[in-house]
C-alpha cells in the first residue's frame, strides 16, 4: 500500500469510527427526551452525520462537480453524489423517516469499496510493475584502466561492458570473459540459473550471480531484450478486449439511462398522485445507488489486467487483453519448426561425397559459399570446418530465397542448398538415408556430394503437444522448409495432427490462410514462430506467440504473445490462463448485472431500502473484485 493509499485508509478509518459512534448514540441514547423535541434530535444527527460524510466522500463531491464543469457528466461520482445529497435532503420531508445513516453509510461503503479496488488494482500491476526493475540503472565500462557508471543508452554496438556479481545485464551480448551463473527469473518465470562461460549470448535484464563477465555488445540499449520486454508491458493496457470495450461502452449509455429512469421515477408517481413525493423521491435515490455500474467497469479491467499479470509470472508476455482474448478461444495451433519446436541448434554429423572428392574439400567449399550467411544452417557448416575462411577467394554471393546459395570461390561456380536448387539448376542429385536436413552441394555444374546437418527436437516440445492436446486444442500443425523426411521424423515423435515441409515463406502463409478458412465460428488459430521470415505468419494468424529469449527482433514485434523462456509447453498453460480469465470475466458480468436486476426491481416497487441498495453496488463489486483477483494467482501452473 502506498503513501496515498494509507492516507486514504487512515481517512475512511477516521470517517468508520466517528459514523460508528454516531450511529451506537442514536439507536442507545433517547436523544429526543434529551434534547426536548423530536426535530431538534433529527437536526442534531443531521450535523453529526455530516461530518463522517464529508471526511469520507468530499473528495467524490468534488470530482462529480469537476466532471460536470468538463462535460463528463455521468459517471459513478455524480450517481453518490445525487444519491448520497438527496438521502440527506429527505429532512426537508417531515413526514418521511430520516435517510442521513443511510447516505453516509453509502458514501462511507462506496469508498471502502474504491479503496479496496485500488489497492487489488495495486496488486495486480505488481507482478508486471516488477518487470520495471529489470530496468538497467547503468552500464560499467572499462576507461583508463577504471571502470566507470554510464547510461546504458550511451554504450555503442561493439563497446565491451563489465557485468560484476549482483548487476544486471544492461545489454544484450556475448560473453568474451569469464563464467557466471545468471537469474533469468525476472525475465523467463524459470528459477534455475543458467550458466554462461565465454562465447556464449547473454541478454539484458538477467542478474549476473556469481563471476565478473566482460562482454561485448550486441544491440544499443533501445533495441535490446529488456528494452523491448519494458515497450511490451507499458502498451499492453492500452489494447482493451472486445468484452473490455463492450462494457466500457454499455456503462457509458447506462448511466445516463438509470440516472433518467431514477428521476423519473421519483416524479412520475407522485405527480399521478400514487403515493408521497418523499417515499417516490426515496425510491429514485435507492435506484441510483443500486444503479451504479462500479463492480462491471472496475472488475472486467482487473480480470483482464490480473490475466496479463499471472502469465508474466510465467515468463509469457502477452501484448494486450484483446490478445488474451483471442488467445482463450484458440482451438488450432500452428507451429514452425526451427527453433520453435527444435533447439535451432544444427551439427553437421556427415558429408556423403561423390566421385571421390574429399569430405574437407568439399565442406571448404560449402563454408565458404556460406560465410556471409546467418542462417543456423549456415552457421552449422561455418562451424564444422576447421579451417579459416578467406573472403578474397568468394566472390558474386547470390542468396536464393527458400532454396540456398550461389556463389564463386577460387572462379569455380558453387551452389549449397536444397533440393529446389539443385532442380532449379538441373542438378543430377539424390537423396540421403539420414534423417536431417540435407544440404546439397555442386562445383561447376557437377553434383559433388551433401552434407547431412541434425536439429535438436526441444526438451518440453514432446510434452507441449501433449498439453494442447489435453486442453481441448484441435488440431496441432507442423510448417518448416525443412525436408519431408526430416517433417515426418519430427511430427511423428511429437505426435503432431498434420505436417506441411519444403516450405517458402510465402507458402507458409498460404497455408495458415488455408487453415484459417476451415476453422469454426468464433475459433481462433494461433502460428508460434522465432524467425524473420515468420513474421509475415505471426501477423495472418488470430493470434501471433513469438520466441522471445532467441527470436529475432522482427518476429517479436510482429507477435501478439511472447515467451520469454522459449518453451513451446508455456503455450498451454497460457491458452489455459486465458481460458480461466474469461471465464471469471462473465461470471462478474453475470453476477453484476443479476443482483443489481434484481435489486433494481425491488427498489422500483419499494421493497429494497437503501442498505440493501449498499450491498447491491459495493457489496457487489467487492465480491467481484476479489473473483477478479483470482486471474492473478498462477501456483500449481509452473510445473
Amino acid at each position: 500500500m502506498n503513501k496515498k493509499q494509507r492516507k486514504w485508509r487512515n481517512r475512511i478509518l477516521v470517517a468508520l469510527a466517528l459514523f460508528a459512534v454516531i450511529f451506537a448514540t442514536e439507536h442507545l441514547l433517547p436523544l429526543a427526551d434529551m434534547l426536548g423535541s423530536e426535530a431538534a434530535a433529527v437536526y442534531l444527527l443531521f450535523a453529526l452525520y455530516l461530518v463522517p460524510y464529508l471526511i469520507a466522500g468530499h473528495d467524490v463531491l468534488l470530482r462529480a462537480a469537476s466532471n460536470i464543469k468538463n462535460g463528463q457528466v455521468f459517471d459513478e461520482n455524480l450517481l453518490m453524489a445525487i444519491a448520497t445529497i438527496g438521502a440527506f435532503a429527505m429532512i426537508a420531508f417531515p413526514d418521511a423517516e430520516p435517510s442521513m445513516a443511510e447516505g453516509c453509510a453509502v458514501m462511507l461503503f462506496y469508498q471502502v469499496g474504491e479503496l479496496f479496488q485500488s489497492y487489488a488494482v495495486g496488486k495486480s500491476r505488481k507482478s508486471i510493475a516488477s518487470m520495471m526493475d529489470i530496468a538497467p540503472d547503468y552500464a560499467n565500462i572499462e576507461r583508463d584502466g577504471e571502470l566507470a557508471q554510464v547510461d546504458p543508452a550511451e554504450v555503442a554496438i561493439g563497446d565491451v561492458i563489465v557485468v560484476k556479481p549482483g548487476e544486471r545485464v544492461p545489454i544484450d551480448g556475448t560473453v568474451i570473459e569469464g563464467a557466471s551463473q545468471l537469474d533469468t527469473a525476472a525475465l523467463t518465470g524459470e528459477s534455475v540459473p543458467r550458466h554462461v562461460e565465454a562465447g556464449m549470448d547473454v541478454i539484458s535484464g538477467c542478474v549476473n550471480m556469481t563471476g565478473l563477465l566482460r562482454v561485448r555488445t550486441q544491440k544499443p540499449f533501445g533495441e535490446s531484450t529488456v528494452s523491448r520486454i519494458l515497450e511490451l508491458v507499458e502498451n499492453a493496457a492500452e489494447k482493451k478486449a472486445r468484452t473490455e470495450n463492450f462494457i466500457t461502452r454499455f456503462a457509458r449509455y447506462y448511466t445516463p439511462t438509470v440516472t433518467g429512469l431514477a428521476l423519473l421515477l421519483a416524479i412520475i408517481p407522485p405527480l399521478l398522485g400514487m403515493g408521497a413525493w418523499s417515499d417516490w423521491i426515496l425510491r429514485g435515490l435507492t435506484f441510483l445507488v443500486v444503479s451504479c455500474p462500479c463492480a462491471l467497469v472496475i472488475s472486467v479491467p482487473l480480470s483482464f489486467f490480473g490475466g496479463i499479470g499471472g502469465a508474466s509470472k510465467l515468463g509469457v508476455l502477452v501484448k494486450g487483453s484483446n490478445y488474451l482474448e483471442a488467445l482463450a478461444k484458440v482451438d488450432t495451433v500452428v507451429f514452425d519448426k526451427t527453433g520453435t519446436l527444435t533447439n535451432g541448434t544444427f551439427n553437421v554429423v556427415a558429408v556423403h561425397t561423390e566421385h571421390d572428392i574429399d569430405p574437407d574439400y568439399l565442406l571448404s567449399y560449402a563454408a565458404h559459399a556460406e560465410s556471409y550467411s546467418d542462417h543456423p544452417i549456415a552457421l552449422s557448416v561455418k562451424e564444422a570446418y576447421s579451417g579459416t575462411i578467406d573472403q578474397e577467394r568468394i566472390h558474386d554471393v547470390r542468396e536464393e530465397a527458400g532454396h540456398g546459395v550461389a556463389a564463386v570461390i577460387d572462379e569455380h561456380v558453387v551452389l549449397v542448398g536444397n533440393d529446389k536448387l539443385m532442380n532449379a539448376n538441373g542438378m543430377d542429385y539424390h537423396d540421403c538415408e539420414l534423417t536431417g536436413t540435407i544440404l546439397h552441394v555442386s562445383i561447376d555444374g557437377r553434383y559433388a556430394g551433401h552434407i547431412v546437418i541434425a536439429d535438436v527436437v526441444k526438451e518440453d516440445a514432446a510434452e507441449a503437444i501433449t498439453r494442447l492436446h489435453a486442453a481441448g486444442v484441435r488440431k496441432t500443425v507442423m510448417l518448416t522448409g525443412d525436408r519431408a523426411e526430416v517433417a515426418r521424423a519430427v511430427s511423428k515423435q511429437l505426435g503432431i495432427d498434420e505436417f506441411h515441409a519444403q516450405l517458402l515463406p510465402a507458402d507458409k502463409v498460404a497455408q495458415v490462410e488455408r487453415l484459417l478458412s476451415e476453422e469454426a465460428d468464433g475459433a481462433n488459430l494461433a502460428f508460434v514462430g522465432d524467425g524473420i521470415n515468420d513474421a509475415p505468419v505471426l501477423t495472418r494468424a488470430d493470434v501471433g506467440i513469438a520466441m522471445g529469449a532467441m527470436g529475432s527482433d522482427a518476429a517479436i514485434e510482429a507477435a501478439d504473445v511472447v515467451l520469454m523462456d522459449d518453451k513451446p509447453s508455456n503455450i498451454s498453460r497460457a491458452i489455459g490462463l486465458a481460458r480461466r480469465t474469461m471465464r471469471i470475466v462473465w461470471q462478474n458480468i453475470v453476477f453484476a448485472l443479476g443482483v443489481k436486476l434484481v435489486v433494481l426491481v425491488l427498489a422500483a416497487v419499494g421493497i429494497a431500502n437503501m442498505w440493501l441498495a449498499v450491498f447491491a453496488d459495493v457489496g457487489v463489486a467487492i465480491l467481484a473484485i476479489l473473483n477478479a483477483m483470482r486471474c492473478m494467482n498462477v501456483k500449481g501452473w509452473r510445473k
